[in-house]
């Protein structure tokens, strides 16, 4: 069962999985087939960043690489005022960079 979401997503499964767009699992099917192609150790979903005020950002995907570098991926169908100043206040606390997708 799909259910819109107030920005228009489309909440989608796979494996088993809930994801908040069809985008976000398009973007998952693609990071599966680059790990069963050797390009993507492992990756994870939904991990989360403590930020001041109580506040915490959650990325799409953290995506590990064989050559031991790792890349913070957020799959954006709209880029809201609050995801830009979360996303200005994670790159400013930790050692990351977010790429958009």
């Amino acid at each position: 069962m799909t259910r819109r979401h107030k920005w228009g997503n489309v909440i989608t499964e796979r494996d088993g999985m809930k994801f908040h767009s069809i985008k976000e699992a398009a973007y998952y099917d693609i990071l599966k087939t680059a790990q069963a192609g050797g390009y993507v150790s492992f990756f994870l979903r939904q991990v989360p960043f403590h930020l001041p005020g109580n506040v915490t950002y959650i990325c799409d995907f953290l995506v590990f690489y064989l050559d031991g570098t790792a890349q913070v991926i957020d799959v954006k169908g709209k880029r809201t005022p609050a995801y830009i100043k979360n996303k200005k206040m994670v790159e400013a606390l930790y050692p990351v960079k977010i790429e958009e997708r």
